[in-house]
C-alpha cells in the first residue's frame, strides 16, 4: 500500500496520461502544417497573370485573399451554413405578408416580423396582439405617438403619417379596400397609373417627397384631411357598406322565411327562423363593436386629439428646426446652457401642442359623427328586423294558442258527450244483472223498444243541458 502510494504510478493512469500527452504532442506537431490566411496568401507565388491586374481577383480593402485550392470547401460551407442560418431565422422570425401603401400610392407586398413593425412604426407590442387571430372579432382604434392602430372587422392596419401597413392583403374580403384606397390617394388621379412612378418623379425634381405634402396640410389645406384620416374615412366606409350589404341581404332573407312560417308552423320553417335569429344576432354584435368604439372616441377630446398624427409630424418638424436654428445661432457655450435652452423649447413647444390638440378636433369629429350616424342607421335596421321577427313568433304563438284552444273545446265537448252515453250505459249495465224483477217475466217484448228509446232520449237531454251551460258560461264558442 506504502509504495503504490507513495510513488509508484498504476499502469492505467500513466497510460492515460502518456496517450493524453501523445495527442497533445501529435496535435502540437500537426498545428505547424496548416496554412494560415495570411501565411498561405504571402507564401503562394503568383500566378503569371497577376501582373495585370483583374477586377475579379482584386481584393476589396481590409479583406484578406484567400487561395482557392485549400479553402474553397471551407468557403462553400460557410455559404451552405449561411443559407441554413437563413432559413432557420425565417421560420423564427413569425413574419406575416403585409402591404405598405404610402400617400403617394406606391404600394408594396412585404413579409415583416413583429421587431420590424415595432420599431418601423413605434407601436408597443399588445398593439400586435390586438392584430393578431384572438383579437380579429373585436374593433378597436388606437392612438399612439406616431401611429395609429385600427382593426375593424376584416380591416386590421397601422397607419402613419406617411405610411399604411395593411396585415393580409391578399383576403377577398380586403381586396376592395385597397382599391379604394388606392382611389382616394390625392396623387394617384395626377399620375394615372401605379404611384411609383410620381413619387418617384416628385423625387427627381428636387423637392422632397415627405416633407410636401405635410407642409401643404400645416400651411393651407384646411378642406383636405390628413392622409391618416382619409385613410380611416377609406376604412370606416369599408366596414359600414360591408355591414350595410350584411343588413340588406338579412332583410332580403328575413321577409319570406318569415311569411313562411305565419302559413305554415312546421320544424323546418322554426328552423330557418332560428337560424336567422342566430345570424341577426351576431350582425347586431358586430355594428354595436364599431358603434361603441366611435362613440367612445367621440366621448373623449383627447384622444380624438392624439390621432391627428401627421400635426403632430409637422410640429415636431418646427420644433426640432427652432431647435437648431437657435443651437446655431446662440453664443451660449454647447453645454448646460444648450441643454436648458432645448429643454425650454420643448417644454413650450409640448404646452402649444396640447393646447392645440384639446381645441381642435372639429374635423375628426365632424368624419366620425357622419359614420356614427350611418352606423346608427344600421343598428336600427337590425332592431327592425328583429322586432319583425318577434311580432311573428307572437303572432305563430296566437295562433298556436287558438289551435290550443279549439282542441280544448272538442275535448269539453267529448266529455259531455262520453257523459250522456256513461248514463245509458249505466242503465244497462244495471239491467244485465242477475236481479229478480217483473219485467223479465214479460214474453211479448211490448216494453224493451220504448224503455230503451226514453233512455237514450234522456241521455242525449242531459248532452244537450250540459253544452248549453257550458255556451252560457263561455267555455266553449268562436
Amino acid at each position: 500500500m506504502g509504495r503504490r502510494s507513495g510513488g509508484t504510478k498504476l499502469p492505467f493512469f500513466g497510460s492515460a496520461g502518456s496517450s493524453s500527452s501523445n495527442r497533445r504532442s501529435r496535435s502540437a506537431r500537426r498545428l505547424p502544417s496548416l496554412p494560415k490566411p495570411r501565411a498561405a496568401a504571402a507564401a503562394l507565388p503568383a500566378p503569371p497573370s497577376a501582373a495585370t491586374p483583374s477586377p475579379t481577383r482584386a481584393a476589396a480593402p481590409g479583406q484578406t485573399a484567400q487561395p482557392p485550392a485549400p479553402l474553397g470547401p471551407a468557403a462553400a460551407a460557410a455559404v451552405g451554413g449561411g443559407a441554413v442560418s437563413g432559413k432557420v431565422s425565417k421560420k423564427k422570425a413569425g413574419a406575416r405578408l403585409w402591404m405598405r401603401l404610402d400617400r403617394w400610392g406606391a404600394s408594396e407586398l412585404v413579409e415583416l416580423d413583429k421587431a420590424s413593425i415595432i420599431r418601423r412604426a413605434g407601436v408597443p407590442p399588445r398593439d400586435l396582439r390586438i392584430l393578431g387571430p384572438v383579437f380579429s372579432h373585436s374593433s378597436n382604434i388606437l392612438a399612439r405617438e406616431k401611429a395609429m392602430v385600427i382593426n375593424l372587422e376584416f380591416i386590421r392596419a397601422i397607419v402613419t403619417a406617411e405610411e399604411i401597413l395593411l396585415l393580409d392583403p391578399l383576403v377577398q374580403e380586403v381586396i376592395p379596400f385597397v382599391d379604394q384606397l388606392r382611389q382616394h390617394l390625392p396623387l394617384r388621379s395626377l399620375v394615372g397609373g401605379n404611384g411609383e412612378d410620381g413619387v418617384h418623379g416628385e423625387k427627381q425634381d428636387g423637392s422632397p417627397g415627405d416633407q410636401g405634402p405635410s407642409l401643404n396640410e400645416a400651411t393651407g389645406a384646411e378642406h383636405e384631411l390628413p392622409f391618416e384620416f382619409q385613410v380611416l374615412e377609406v376604412a370606416l366606409e369599408a366596414v359600414c357598406s360591408s355591414l350595410d350589404t350584411s343588413v340588406a341581404d338579412l332583410e332580403r332573407h328575413a321577409t319570406p322565411v318569415l311569411d313562411e312560417l305565419t302559413k305554415n308552423v312546421s320544424t323546418r320553417n322554426l328552423e330557418r327562423v332560428r337560424s336567422l335569429k342566430s345570424h341577426l344576432t351576431r350582425l347586431l354584435a358586430r355594428v354595436q363593436k364599431v358603434r361603441d368604439e366611435i362613440e367612445h372616441l367621440l366621448d373623449d377630446n383627447e384622444d380624438m386629439a392624439h390621432l391627428y398624427l401627421t400635426r403632430k409630424q409637422v410640429q415636431n418638424q418646427q420644433v426640432e428646426a427652432l431647435m437648431s436654428s437657435a443651437a446655431s445661432n446662440s453664443i451660449v457655450p454647447a453645454g448646460t446652457g444648450l441643454s436648458r435652452l432645448s429643454s425650454s423649447f420643448r417644454r413650450s413647444a409640448s404646452i402649444a401642442t396640447s393646447m392645440h390638440l384639446d381645441n381642435d378636433v372639429e374635423d375628426l369629429e365632424m368624419l366620425l359623427e357622419a359614420y356614427f350616424m350611418q352606423l346608427d342607421g344600421i343598428r336600427n335596421r337590425i332592431l327592425s328586423v328583429r322586432e319583425y321577427i318577434d311580432d311573428t313568433e307572437d303572432y305563430v304563438n296566437i295562433q298556436l294558442d287558438n289551435q290550443r284552444n279549439e282542441l280544448i273545446q272538442l275535448q269539453l265537448t267529448l266529455t259531455i258527450a262520453s257523459f250522456g252515453i256513461a248514463v245509458n250505459t249505466f242503465i244497462v249495465g244495471a239491467f244485465a244483472m242477475n236481479i229478480q224483477c217483473s219485467l223479465y217475466q214479460i214474453a211479448d217484448g211490448s216494453y224493451f223498444w220504448p224503455f230503451v228509446g226514453g233512455t237514450s232520449s234522456g241521455c242525449f237531454v242531459i248532452f244537450i243541458v250540459l253544452l248549453g251551460y257550458a255556451w252560457w258560461k263561455k267555455l266553449l264558442g268562436p
